[in-house]
């Protein structure tokens, strides 16, 4: 790779150019000004010395008569040499040289126009003539009230490159002190910018920075850095996705893009930082938070996400924990029922252990073949088969009403799970805790023009008080053994319901009974 000068090489070198630029331009303009004043002084100077030989009596005298002598070209000469001009050119009335630096050009008219001096007027500029560019005055010569000729001085101009060479010495006295301290100026703040960039060049920083992006983006949380006023200074892609967040979030405070509740009370440091359960949408999120810690100092936190949701679809939409649940729950079954034939064989009792396997096979078919009849939707069947095996195996009867039937497009399979999988989970922990006759009566029909889905369970039903407060967020009346979270079902049942534009309601009737409708209209079709 192609070595790159150090930052500390860039901003010297930038500097010393910037100091040689500014003082370059500035001489030049200086040595304009100090030109064009010359100038003035020069044309000023011009005319009064015109002026001065074109009042000469013993020009005027020689010039009426021709200078038969060359009288005109000694006295100019004269005047030239003791006033430092360049040159003193006087001519007659047809603008005809009687005098010059050059005796060549006496006899010949002048190069420019003498019309305007020649009309009585006197005129000072810069021209260039036969000995270059200069800064010349012009009189006219009268006598009794006319004019018989003009006096033309001049002073010439030197060179702008020499004008610069000759104002270099002094120019270069202020520029040497000033170039001085601007080399020790970005020396030290290189120095300063280094340490504050720890010993890293702008390369390196940009690499860091790129790097960073990309591996936030790369990474399956959820990340969101905040400032200590609570204003959001990162958040990645998944975090924008799982929390909704909008694309201009970066820069504003927290309370202004997330809505009032849990997940904003995680985010202002008002719950526990350790894997805390959120929900979001229709997610439910495991998130940390840590503080960021700069020199000592907190600076900030950063809050990380991960989605928890059950993987709620498969090829049929059943969910891995109900589909495992449910095999587990068989598979106990049976071999209860194979150990009890076992044993019935052999005590010899054949027709016993023959009667057993044909009830039990006998049931399971039969509630096979009466959901498969009646379920339009597979889903619905599959999901209900696998309730039944969890709920049997907790010793708790389901019950499916005989009006339940859902044509398949009806509802989403992931909604019409998290739906009835919630409500039926929830019945089916009420009914264990009943101490006879356990049940939980499941109905899905379609009337009216929705869908309407009754869960009703032999337990104890909501506690007096908490009805309005059991769809919330992390509330629940039971505790979770182990680390299996509670106070979500109910709260992503509502969502749910919600974002269909329908409802839920609950009752206590014996037990608890749940109630969604959801119109059918806004169902979306497969």
């Amino acid at each position: 790779m192609k070595p790159r000068l150090p930052l500390a090489y860039q901003i010297l070198g930038f500097q010393v150019a910037i100091i040689l630029l500014a003082a370059f331009i500035g001489a030049a303009a200086a040595v304009w000004e100090a030109s064009d004043a010359l100038d003035r002084q020069s044309e000023q100077r011009s005319l009064a010395i015109a002026q001065s030989v074109a009042a000469n009596v013993a020009i005027q005298d020689a010039l009426l008569k021709g200078d038969p002598g060359g009288t005109i070209q000694q006295a100019a000469e004269s005047i030239r040499r003791s006033t430092g001009a360049s040159y003193v050119v006087v001519t007659d009335s047809h603008g005809i040289r009687f005098s010059h630096t050059n005796p060549a050009l006496i006899g010949k008219p002048v190069d420019e126009n003498p019309g305007p001096v020649l009309a009585g007027n006197t005129w000072v500029g810069v021209e260039r003539g036969t000995l270059g560019v200069s800064a010349r005055g012009k009189a006219p010569i009268f006598h009794d009230g006319g004019v018989i000729g003009m006096v033309s001085v001049g002073f010439l101009e030197p060179p702008l490159t020499e004008r610069l060479l000759g104002q270099l010495p002094s120019f270069a006295a202020a520029l040497v002190p000033s170039l001085a301290i601007g080399v020790i100026a970005s020396w030290l703040l290189a120095a300063r910018l280094k340490r504050q960039t720890f010993g890293l060049e702008p390369y390196e920083i940009a690499g860091l920075l790129e790097e960073r992006e990309a591996s936030l983006q790369g990474i399956h949380e959820g990340a969101i850095a905040t400032d200590r006023d609570g204003r959001i200074t990162l958040a990645n892609e998944q975090a924008r996705l799982l929390l909704g967040l909008p694309s201009d979030s970066i820069g504003r405070k927290v309370s202004q893009v997330v809505s009032p509740g849990r997940l904003l009370s995680f985010l202002a440091g008002k719950l526990k930082d350790q894997d805390e359960v959120l929900l979001a949408g229709d997610r439910v999120l495991v998130a940390s938070r840590r503080a960021i810690h700069i020199r000592g100092v907190e600076v900030g936190h950063v809050a990380t996400f991960r989605d928890s949701t059950e993987l709620s679809q498969l090829a049929g939409g059943m969910g891995v924990d109900s589909l495992t649940d449910a095999l587990r729950a068989q598979a106990h079954e049976f071999a209860n029922r194979l150990h009890t034939i076992a044993g019935l064989m052999q005590m010899g009792r054949g027709e016993e252990a023959m009667k057993l396997i044909t009830q039990t096979s006998g049931v399971h078919q039969e509630l096979t073949e009466s959901l498969l009849e009646r379920m339009g939707d597979p889903v619905l069947g599959a999901l209900l088969l696998a309730k039944a095996a969890t709920a049997s195996e907790r010793g708790v009867e389901l019950r499916v009403g005989n009006d339940t039937v859902m044509t398949r497009s009806a509802l989403e399979s992931e909604d019409l799970i998290t739906l009835l999988g919630n409500l039926i989970d929830n019945a089916v922990d009420a009914a264990a805790t009943s101490p006879s006759d356990r049940w939980v009566g499941v109905s899905v029909t379609e009337r009216d023009g929705e869908v309407v889905m009754t869960v009703h369970d032999s337990g104890p039903g909501v506690p007096a008080g908490v009805d309005g407060q059991i769809f919330q967020e992390g509330f629940s009346t039971k505790e979770g053994p182990g680390r299996k979270r509670r106070g979500f079902g109910l709260a992503l049942v509502r969502q749910v319901a919600l974002r269909q534009g329908g409802s839920v309601s609950v009752v206590n009737d014996g037990g608890a009974r749940f109630t969604v409708r959801i119109p059918l209209k806004v169902a979306s079709p497969h």
